[in-house]
């Protein structure tokens, strides 16, 4: 899954727009660490079992997002975000949100038809193969898979 926090993909094209898929988790302060916490902030420095809840947060809530626009038959996700909130006093929501696109390799864009199953995956396949494949050299040509040049 390809995730940026700009508009779009500079690589790729986006052959569809699915909406906006999203991912959250609430967490409580745990009482063991908010006394641990206390004396830190006593004596100054980084909160650091504060720091590890938010940092497990964020990967969750991102994981979640993940899911849910893997749900939607998407590939791409653009216009993240983070954003948080007091759901009371000691808990507080992450939540990470973006727009699930299908993309495609520029150039390479054709929009499926509705429930394509098989173009998506081909869609999905392109897109992750151009992320680990070299550049094409100039002057050259690239054959699809499975056929001889």
């Amino acid at each position: 899954m390809l995730i940026t926090t700009q508009d779009k993909f500079e690589e790729y094209d986006v052959v569809r727009t699915l909406g906006v898929c999203r991912g959250n988790t609430i967490r409580a302060k745990h009482v063991g660490q908010d006394f641990v916490a206390g004396l830190r902030n006593i004596v100054g420095g980084e909160i650091t079992e504060y720091t590890k809840m938010l940092a497990e947060s964020r990967e969750q809530s991102l994981d979640r997002m993940i899911l849910h626009a893997q749900q939607m038959g998407a590939n791409g996700i653009v216009g993240m975000r983070f954003t948080t909130s007091a759901v009371i006093q000691g808990a507080a929501e992450l939540l990470a949100y973006g727009t699930a696109v299908v993309i495609a390799q520029k150039g390479a864009a054709q929009q499926p038809s509705q429930g394509d199953a098989a173009q998506q995956q081909t869609t999905t396949q392109t897109a992750q193969q151009a992320t680990t494949q070299p550049a094409q050299q100039p002057g050259t040509t690239q054959q699809p898979p499975g056929q001889q040049p």
